[in-house]
């Protein structure tokens, strides 16, 4: 074999193995570590309805390093240590100040798919918001890499900004 057809085959295997776009394993080997956070006041209950959406085997990972013990989305007998760990990790790594105070904000539970988790947080109620704070910081225990873009939404009025690690405040007026 000649030395460019010698060197063509190995550039092939090696992104064969590091997860070539199309192969199966690049689904698991994402070069990017990103999550989204939707932070979207309901005028009628007046709380944030929030949602993080985030992949799932770098949450499995990110929850296993914290609690020092495995996370399975895709297997029901770990349901029960999940909601747990999710409600504190939660707590954790999400605080949101709504005009100059802090708001509780509860864990409500998670959706699993394929590739992604969906997070549901819920605030207590908050009247009038103009002024929203988040601290925002998931993953950032796994990732110094880490981007999560958050979208603060108050009566129809959309404000996104991406936080990437060490970053985890935002403010926005409305």
């Amino acid at each position: 074999m000649s030395l460019k057809l010698t060197s063509l085959f190995y550039a092939f295997l090696f992104l064969f193995q590091m997860g070539f776009p199309g192969s199966a394993k690049a689904s698991t080997l994402h070069p990017y570590h990103v999550g989204s956070v939707e932070i979207n006041y309901n005028s009628k209950s007046k709380t944030f309805e929030i949602t993080g959406r985030f992949f799932l085997d770098d949450l499995e990972d990110g929850l296993s390093k914290k609690y020092g013990k495995p996370f399975h989305f895709n297997d029901s007998k770990y349901r029960s240590q999940l909601n747990e760990a999710l409600k504190a990790y939660c707590s954790e790594y999400l605080k949101l100040k709504v005009n100059t105070r802090f708001v509780q904000v509860n864990y409500i539970g998670y959706e699993e798919d394929q590739e992604s988790v969906n997070i549901y947080l819920e605030s207590l109620p908050v009247e009038d918001p103009r002024k929203v704070e988040a601290a925002v910081s998931f993953l950032y225990n796994l990732f110094d890499d880490q981007i999560n873009i958050v979208h603060i939404i108050v009566n129809g009025k959309r404000k996104s900004e991406k936080l990437t690690y060490p970053n985890r405040y935002l403010y926005q007026q409305f």
